[in-house]
């Protein structure tokens, strides 16, 4: 199956069990709007039960430069307050939902879109991309998850001191960090994520859902009641059928053991 759907702000294309959504605002660097954030909630809330992981890309030089300063302009502490939980509705849907996210980022992840980037489980990085959380400069606060999601991928002390300088991280320096897992060359990104895309759509449905949906939470635990909840999830994950078939494929020597790649 192989079916492309136009839309205003995010195009989606679905290849068997493989998604691309695609923020198509390029003339505005995929600034993020509300509109825009309605657009991502409800791909991710009617996403086709035939796929198994999604690749989240930007149009044209950027993946996005952030918020839509446009919608701040006539807030009150109330509006603001319930924009940000919109985002985080939507964002909510991309973290732990059914599949894993792939973002392929390139050009400016600054702002909102580092943000949205965070809320991915792989991200692919194109040397063209850079890093940036301009808010300080802005007269503003991260709002869309940015505290705690970027802030659990580099450390508060890290994203403190990018907002309040406003220091901008190249492609390279955002892999060491770990703001991105894979650097590409220019133009390579989308083919690196669906080389990945590949890999984890191979999985397990219900191992990748563990995966993505389970971490983080144990991550948060303290350690006893964290090994209580990988040893629930360990006990769910092997008694599923297809678990069965693939350590029994293992165990007679019909499945690839592992290997440096």
């Amino acid at each position: 199956m192989n079916d492309t759907t136009s839309h205003a702000l995010l195009r989606q294309q679905i290849d068997d069990d493989i998604a691309v959504f695609t923020l198509n605002r390029p003339a505005k660097r995929n600034a993020i709007s509300l509109p825009v954030v309605g657009a991502l909630r409800s791909a991710f809330d009617n996403l086709p039960a035939s796929v198994r992981v999604v690749i989240l890309n930007g149009e044209g030089d950027h993946f996005s430069a952030g918020l839509d300063l446009s919608e701040l302009n006539a807030s009150t502490p109330a509006e603001s307050m319930m924009h940000s939980h919109q985002w985080y509705a939507a964002f909510r849907q991309i973290q732990f939902g059914r599949v894993p996210v792939i973002s392929v980022l390139h050009g400016a992840v600054v702002g909102g879109g580092l943000e949205l980037a965070a809320a991915t489980h792989v991200r692919v990085v194109e040397e063209s991309g850079y890093f940036g959380l301009p808010e300080g400069q802005r007269g503003i606060f991260v709002g869309g998850g940015g505290s705690v999601r970027i802030s659990k991928l580099i450390g508060f002390s890290r994203v403190a001191e990018m907002m309040l300088t406003g220091r901008v991280y190249g492609a390279a320096e955002g892999v060491q960090l770990g703001l991105a897992h894979y650097l590409t060359p220019a133009g390579e990104g989308m083919r690196k994520a669906r080389e990945l895309a590949r890999r984890i759509a191979g999985n397990a449905p219900l191992s990748n859902f563990a995966i993505t949906n389970a971490l983080p939470l144990i991550a948060e635990q303290p350690m006893e009641h964290g090994l209580m909840t990988e040893s629930l999830m360990a006990a769910i994950t092997q008694g599923d059928d297809e678990a069965k078939q693939r350590v029994a494929a293992f165990l007679d020597k019909r499945a690839a053991k592992v290997v440096p790649s």
